[in-house]
């Protein structure tokens, strides 16, 4: 199992990339950068490729609405080269608050989107002449738009580090995982409860896989969570700390019924605190949500607690199928914990 950690930062991303030369001394195999509506993933992954020398690179995610296909493939063949061949491109369909309220663009086919991009940057990295006649149009033509008409297929200007990057994609309804499964190097749940994640995804993965294209290796999984090691009620009481994040996933990440997560959290069976959480999330009583938040969801999901229990939980996600355990290391020495696991998982 191989160690991922996502840049956490509160403001100065600067200062938390500096700290992952020493996640990287320690046995840290990726770090993954998310975008949202902050500050842009590309920026502080070229940041990141400059200041480190062995671990993978991951936009977690970059949204397939915002930019082109072809503004996604230059991104991808950019950042790997300034990396080494370290990239990895992380891919989702984000949601619509965000999608429709930050970049004004419309929330439309969002499998078929999916489906193309993902296509269409595995054959520019090829330097194949990017073309496309579905959801998107390459070269342009009068009929879809054009204004000219000039339009003409392109092939990559400058030859890539790799003719292939890995394409991970971040998906939680069962449609879009089963499609991931299908085209997708890797795939990014969140929020994820390894002894409960197969009565979820279990039937979509397995569709999937049944149909995965020929030549890609076996889906890689990205899951995990907090991650303290300690004998003390103060170390359990951490997980307090998580409650804020999922809590505004289950309760604020969209508006009744078009919440991806608070369905994930009702296929888990917490229906009765998805409903609560989302309600009083959407009134404003975010503290009183979080109070609502399954203690029980809380310690699946992170690796909190005396090393017997942690060394337990990385054995769940492996049970689940995960091999790259996400973590978000809390202690007055991050790096001693991302080495200490890498001794468990090796």
């Amino acid at each position: 199992m191989r160690l991922a950690s996502l840049l956490m930062y509160d403001g100065n991303p600067r200062k938390a990339a500096d700290d992952v030369v020493a996640l990287e001394r320690a046995g840290l195999d990726s770090v993954w950068v998310a975008e949202a509506y902050g500050f842009d993933s590309p920026t502080l992954m070229g940041y990141l490729a400059a200041k480190t020398e062995t671990v993978q690179i991951g936009s977690g995610i970059l949204n397939i609405y915002s930019r082109t296909p072809g503004a996604l493939l230059q991104t991808a063949a950019g950042l790997d080269n300034v990396s080494q061949g370290r990239a990895i491109l992380g891919l989702g369909v984000s949601g619509p608050q965000v999608i429709e309220g930050f970049h004004g663009v419309p929330y439309s086919k969002p499998m078929a989107r999916t489906a193309e991009v993902v296509e269409i940057i595995r054959s520019g990295l090829k330097r194949e002449p990017l073309a496309a006649d579905g959801t998107f149009h390459l070269p342009l033509t009068k009929e879809h738009g054009a204004v000219t008409g000039l339009g003409k297929p392109l092939k990559l200007l400058t030859r890539p580090e790799r003719d292939t990057i890995p394409i991970w994609i971040a998906a939680l309804g069962p449609k879009n995982v089963e499609q991931t499964a299908e085209i997708a190097d890797g795939w990014i749940p969140h929020l994820f409860h390894p002894e409960k994640a197969h009565l979820v995804w279990g039937e979509a993965l397995a569709a999937g896989n049944a149909k995965r294209i020929d030549g890609l290796a076996p889906l890689q999984v990205m899951a995990g969570g907090m991650l303290a090691i300690g004998e003390g009620a103060e170390t359990k009481a951490l997980l307090d700390f998580a409650r804020p994040v999922f809590a505004l996933y289950v309760g604020g990440m969209g508006a009744k019924g078009k919440n991806f997560y608070n369905d994930v959290a009702r296929a888990y069976g917490y229906e009765k605190e998805a409903e609560e959480i989302q309600d009083l999330y959407l009134s404003g009583k975010k503290k009183e949500a979080e109070a609502l938040v399954p203690t029980e969801w809380l310690e699946a999901a992170n690796l909190v607690g005396p090393a017997s229990y942690v060394r337990e939980r990385i054995a769940a996600f492996a049970e689940a199928g995960v091999t790259d355990l996400n973590i978000t290391p809390v202690g007055e020495d991050p790096a001693a914990l991302v080495a200490q696991l890498k001794e468990w998982v090796s």
